[in-house]
């Protein structure tokens, strides 16, 4: 026999009643990475990649300009730091530039866009593993484009079609270019999809004088393209990084274990940064 003394009933339906009462839970926030364009010196992506992933620091949103689409749409699809490395690692120059004589760009842009596809498994955009967004800039309005479905090759090879060196990139009734004209670090984007904390990578720095050859003839393309919109960007990012680039102009190609170490560098120096960032936000999202 079981005896129930009233105050021990009262506890009880006190607790069950409290158990009952949902409490509120804390979302995690969108954590997004905005990879700026900066031709070949985006090996420096690698590297801030690589170091964030050693600390746990997982983006739920990616977005790229230029030669950051090219590095996020791979870190999109599922491949980690070190696999983006090894790629990189085995790349040619001659693997992306089919050179070709035109008046509209001398490079044609295919070769990148099949690139991209193969390293991606084929995977249009909105199969990808993140949520991912390559911005570029429609020719005819100079308005940003970001493209979050269909061919993966195709959007990245648009965003990085630098005006007179690769040729625009017709999709559908529009024609595009280069994505830094923009968007150089494609903050704005980023902040479209939903994310809470940005944490952006500029890589836009001048190339060293004297340099010579094409990639230093893109590095000046993409220097002179508009500073008012890279301000503007990076006024809306949470954390920018930096990585120090200004040795590495048109022998990036050669000089990418120095990007990529660069990049892994100013990462670590900007981790407390962007960790306080998470912390903030989590304090302020209900």
């Amino acid at each position: 026999m079981y005896f129930i003394t009233l105050s021990s009933l009262v506890i009880a339906l006190f607790f069950t009643a409290c158990t009952s009462v949902p409490l509120p839970v804390q979302k995690q926030p969108k954590i997004a990475i905005a990879f700026g364009g900066g031709a070949a010196k985006g090996f420096a992506h690698i590297g801030v990649i690589k170091i964030l992933e050693q600390n746990g620091i997982k983006p739920t949103i990616i977005t790229g300009t230029s030669a950051g689409s090219v590095i996020g749409s791979l870190y999109a699809s599922g491949l980690s730091g070190i696999q983006i490395q090894q790629i990189a690692m085995s790349l040619n120059e001659d693997d992306l530039t089919d050179y070709t004589f035109s008046s509209a760009g001398v490079v044609k842009g295919e070769a990148l866009q099949n690139f991209i596809n193969k390293e991606v498994g084929n995977l249009p955009i909105e199969k990808l593993v993140i949520p991912f967004g390559a911005v570029a800039t429609n020719k005819e309005t100079g308005e940003a484009a970001v493209f979050r479905s269909g061919n993966t090759g195709q959007a990245v090879r648009a965003s990085a079609s630098i005006p007179n060196v690769f040729q625009p990139v017709k999709i559908g009734k529009n024609t595009y270019v280069d994505g830094g004209l923009v968007q150089p670090v494609p903050v704005e984007a980023a902040k479209n999809m939903g994310a809470d904390v940005i944490i952006a990578i500029d890589i836009s720095a001048k190339p060293t004088k004297g340099t010579k050859g094409f990639w230093a003839t893109i590095d000046q393309s993409i220097n002179i393209m508009n500073q008012v919109a890279l301000n503007k960007q990076l006024k809306m990012a949470d954390v920018v990084i930096h990585p120090n680039i200004d040795n590495i102009g048109s022998l990036s190609f050669e000089q990418r274990h120095q990007a990529i170490f660069e990049g892994e560098k100013a990462a670590i120096a900007a981790l407390p940064a962007i960790k306080k960032a998470i912390r903030d936000s989590y304090l302020t999202k209900p």
